[in-house]
């Protein structure tokens, strides 16, 4: 993979290529085309669905669809939750903010729909983390219900590109190089600060989100985007479990069928998700706030 993501990057190559990731949905998930406020989009639903998850799939906000991500979205059907994943907007045709406004339609209009959202969580990987990151910054800063809890995997935080183990971890990265980064934010941020906090939410405040699980690889270009973002997250209050990954590659979590991690990792981001959507509260019949579901353990 890695050599074929050399500069100068040739993004319609790059999505054909990707197509190699698409597959049938995965056993016992009922696949569903929908658009949900006005986007575009597939639900995968298992029969025994407890909960609701919007899934944004990452792809340096160039390439990637619903249909590149049924594995991963499948994976968590496993562990109890319906997913959307909507095919948002895509740079450079698109650029920033598209993909948030996709993401915040889809998430409002699933809350209009009658979702509530202490039984809804947020997740994405790379591109899709940022992006689920800036959701949570943008719904919280124009007053709207917070989901139960958010799992980002190797989030895309910092677009300026200023973490030391994109030089660090340059050899040892398995998918692309670091001056990759540099164009692929170029093209997303079409000449926005790349320290916009919705670009860029290591530079957003970060106060009052819901509870965050953060995976990274140690050996990724992105591994100082995770530890920075941790780090401010938790001098905010924030409640984060963070993992730091041996051997495996940025997006792991895409490799079910060959990688033992991947589904490591999303059980151990679902279990967190579900952990947090049972201790969620919500308003009983009388107006009180009510325990929803007994907590896990």
């Amino acid at each position: 993979m890695k050599p074929r993501t050399r500069r100068p990057l040739d993004i319609p190559r790059l999505r054909s290529r990707g197509a190699w990731l698409e597959t049938a949905p995965p056993a016992g998930a009922t696949l569903r085309p929908d658009r949900i406020g006005g986007v575009a989009g597939e639900w995968l639903e298992p029969a025994d669905a407890t909960a609701t998850l919007l899934y944004l799939h990452g792809g340096a906000y160039v390439v990637g669809s619903p249909s590149s991500h049924r594995l991963l979205a499948g994976a968590f059907c496993r562990h109890g939750f319906r997913v959307f994943v909507p095919d948002y907007r895509l740079a450079p045709e698109h650029p920033f903010p598209a993909a948030l406004d996709d993401a915040e339609a889809v998430y409002s209009g699933l809350i209009a729909s009658g979702v509530d959202a202490t039984s809804l969580a947020v997740a994405g990987e790379s591109a899709g983390g940022g992006l689920a990151l800036a959701l949570l910054v943008r719904v919280r800063e124009e007053g709207g219900g917070l989901p139960a809890a958010a799992a980002v995997f190797s989030p895309w935080t910092d677009l300026a590109i200023t973490g030391g183990s994109v030089v660090a971890n340059n050899d040892a990265e398995g998918l692309f190089f670091n001056d990759n980064l540099q164009a692929l934010a170029a093209m997303y941020l079409a000449g926005a600060d790349p320290r916009t906090p919705l670009a860029s939410p290591l530079y957003a405040d970060l106060a009052g989100l819901p509870p965050l699980l953060v995976h990274i690889g140690e050996r990724e270009l992105l591994l100082d985007d995770a530890i920075r973002l941790v780090d401010r997250a938790r001098e905010a209050g924030a409640e984060v479990a963070f993992k730091r990954w041996p051997v495996v590659p940025h997006g792991w979590q895409l490799l079910q069928r060959i990688v033992p991690e991947a589904a490591e990792s999303v059980a151990e981001a679902a279990e967190f998700l579900q952990h947090h959507i049972r201790r969620a509260v919500r308003p009983g019949p009388d107006g009180l706030r009510e325990q929803a579901l007994a907590e896990v353990g």
